[in-house]
């Protein structure tokens, strides 16, 4: 059964609501037959990168607050996120666009590594705070999770390549009416908005997959028994 999630890098609950997922998907019996695509979805795609910048100072100019209530805002996100098992440090975390982090991850997709991806770009955002527009680091980052160090530099040099699969993920968001991220899909049949608690995406999780069972699962045919050959050749005569 198919799970698609629209998140992006910047996204502090994005982050979050990734581990609450994958907490529920800990508790779920079946997780081994969820298939997990990572959809991109960006909440600033006009921003310009600026490592000089962080995220406090962003928030400040952004809403128009001070910069000591600024921190009182990522101060109630890290506290939440803390309790996930993530040490956010957003007073350290680059003001940066993400479009080249999100066409990273659809290069990782290519070689079965688009979880590790996911994962490894938010924790250099957020834990870390690296530039995650800058080629050189995530070269590195995706040398770091086996991808090919030549190959991802020619994509994020050039200026079209997997751009167009970012893109798309974007425009089908807006025709599912997602407006908001992170966002699950699960089965094309049910979305969860947002980072829920762990108990929504397992009862969700229960739900959907004892339906695709029933739609696309294995069967039993009743048989009516009669006379016939087998194949070591005891044809029943």
């Amino acid at each position: 059964m198919k799970v698609e999630i629209w998140s992006d890098i910047a996204c502090p609950w994005c982050y979050i609501g990734k581990r609450r997922f994958e907490s529920a998907l800990e508790q779920f019996p079946e997780s081994g037959n969820i298939d997990i695509e990572w959809k991109s979805f960006q909440l600033a795609p006009d921003l310009k990168t600026d490592p000089m910048s962080n995220n406090l100072k962003y928030l400040s100019d952004k809403y128009g607050v001070s910069m000591d209530q600024a921190r009182d805002m990522t101060d109630r996100v890290s506290h939440i996120a803390a309790t996930e098992g993530l040490e956010y440090d957003l007073d350290n975390s680059k003001k940066a666009n993400t479009f080249n982090a999100h066409r990273m991850i659809h290069f990782a997709k290519k070689s079965g590594k688009q979880g590790e991806a996911k994962e490894r770009l938010l924790k250099a955002y957020f834990i870390e705070g690296k530039n995650v527009d800058d080629v050189d680091t995530l070269i590195s980052l995706g040398e770091e999770i086996g991808l090919a160090a030549k190959e991802l530099s020619k994509i994020l040099e050039s200026s079209g390549l997997f751009s167009e699969e970012v893109k798309s993920d974007i425009a089908e968001a807006r025709q599912l009416g997602i407006g908001g991220v992170p966002y699950f899909v699960i089965d094309r049949k049910y979305g969860i908005s947002g980072a829920q608690e762990q108990d929504i995406f397992l009862q969700t999780l229960k739900k959907a997959y004892g339906e695709w069972v029933k739609e696309n699962g294995p069967f039993a045919l009743e048989t009516i028994q009669g006379k016939s050959c087998t194949p070591d050749g005891d044809c029943n005569i």
